[in-house]
């Protein structure tokens, strides 16, 4: 079964590799290692039964100590308690079945995709996990009925099986940001351009607490190129799709493709009192001193007529065209013909803005094509989308994806999550157990700080803000 299947088939989806399938397996990159996975999962020994006629004695010793040393490293208990959102049954009005409406996905070895998993409680779906491994896993929507029960609902001829719960959730992707990255493309990442995505969690978290009022909100690193936001409000898992589609289009301002050489067009005299406070606080400093220092994005000939581009009026180009054109070899760094260049446009617009009133945002408009935050709206609009788990590890990487804490984004270094491998070593080399559910051991291991971020300063007030409801 491949990805384009998109549904599961009861118990069939709970598969375990078998000895022969794990003999014939590829060899995996150092960095995400199938037999690691299943360490950080928290394979338990009795699984290594499995192992006994493809692999030695000795990696079998040492294997099973690795596992009676790692505990589980994957956070169960803390997801459980985070999705039940209080419906834990210690509480009256509490919703005993509220769990195992959400649904689950699976991406196993092989592309496999299992859609539409549900579980009963929190050792249900530690068991499931363990015993597939799956190299991503994808939270959904809570439903009416049991995602895994649809097929019975169906059958009656009623819409009953719909999402009725979900996070507002938004993706952002620094691969969307290619036109206007010089330092990497695709899937790279590196510290030149990450502070675009430290930018749009500045903004948007911003909003979200000062427009909108949400209080729980949780940041997560992908794992490999970009950031994802859950928005746990009760007002917020409530929205209805035309709700959500609302909230996406307060945000959205990046209209353009790459086929349209002005690709944010800002109406009016004035900017949107979110969109002016947007461009003062986080985008005008960042574009003028940051990027101008990582990417000089005037410092040549087919960078800055990307930018000319956006000018409406030709005259304009053609003037600042020929300038720079015909400005010789300069004993100036990339960074200071870059400046340079920037502010004589700023005055070339800002003497002849009475030419036409679309010269009057030119400026912004730049700014904002070049700095704001590049979100996959049809995420964020329907409640039907899956959205990576925090704390699984990506496949292409390695590396767990850890929350990131907003109020100190700045501090945050995508290379320097943790992998697999370093984790497996630490567990290696530590030679005590480390357990994520024991609180003095996960102080010690690489990834206690982001654990206990999560418990403290999510988890926590979120499930206080639950019972006091």
């Amino acid at each position: 079964m491949r990805r384009e299947e998109m549904e599961s088939k009861g118990d069939e989806t709970l598969m375990m590799m078998d000895a022969a399938q794990m003999n014939n397996q590829k060899p995996q990159e150092e960095f995400f290692n199938v037999n690691y996975l299943r360490i950080y999962y928290g394979k338990t020994p009795l699984s290594l039964s499995l192992f006994l006629i493809i692999i030695t004695f000795d990696l079998l010793v040492q294997t099973s100590q690795l596992l009676l040393n790692a505990g589980n490293l994957f956070p169960y208990s803390d997801i459980h308690k985070w999705l039940s959102y209080g419906h834990d049954g210690k509480h009256p009005g509490c919703d005993e079945y509220y769990f195992g409406r959400r649904e689950f996905s699976f991406t196993l070895e092989n592309d496999v995709y299992l859609r539409y998993k549900s579980f009963k409680n929190a050792s249900s779906i530690e068991d499931a996990i363990k015993s597939t491994f799956p190299y991503k896993i994808d939270i959904g929507a809570v439903y009416s009925v049991d995602p895994d029960k649809r097929h019975a609902y169906s059958q009656t001829g009623t819409n009953v099986f719909t999402p009725v719960e979900r996070e507002l959730v938004f993706d952002i992707d620094i691969t969307d940001y290619d036109d206007v990255r010089y330092c990497c493309s695709g899937a790279d990442v590196c510290s030149k351009c990450w502070p675009l995505m430290t930018v749009a969690i500045k903004l948007i978290h911003t909003s979200l607490t000062d427009d909108f009022g949400f209080k729980h909100i949780l940041w997560v690193f992908s794992g490999r190129r970009g950031v994802h936001c859950w928005v746990c409000d009760p007002k917020a898992r409530r929205m209805t799709n035309e709700q959500r589609s609302a909230v996406a289009e307060y945000f959205r301002v990046y209209k353009g493709n790459e086929n349209n050489a002005r690709k944010v067009a800002l109406m009016g005299y004035s900017l949107h009192p979110f969109l002016a406070r947007s461009y003062v606080d986080f985008l005008k400093g960042f574009f003028e001193g940051e990027l101008q220092a990582t990417q000089s994005i005037f410092s040549s000939k087919d960078k800055y007529d990307k930018i000319l581009g956006m000018i409406s009026d030709e005259d304009i180009q053609s003037e600042l065209r020929e300038k720079w054109e015909n400005s010789g070899r300069s004993s100036l760094s990339e960074e200071a013909i870059s400046l340079v260049r920037w502010d004589q446009l700023k005055n070339t617009l800002q003497s002849k803005k009475h030419k036409a009133p679309t010269l009057r945002m030119c400026v912004e408009e730049i700014v904002f094509t070049f700095t704001y935050p590049r979100i996959d709206l049809e995420v964020s609009k329907h409640m039907n989308h899956l959205l990576k788990a925090p704390f699984c590890v990506h496949p292409k990487t390695g590396r767990v994806c850890v929350p990131i804490d907003p109020n100190n984004c700045d501090e945050f270094d995508p290379l320097a999550v943790p992998t697999l491998s370093q984790l497996i070593e630490e567990i290696n080399s530590g030679g005590s157990r480390m357990d994520v559910d024991d609180d003095d051991d996960s102080d010690r291991c690489l990834l206690g700080k982001s654990i206990k971020f999560f418990r403290s300063s999510f988890l926590e007030p979120l499930l206080k803000s639950c019972k006091e409801k």
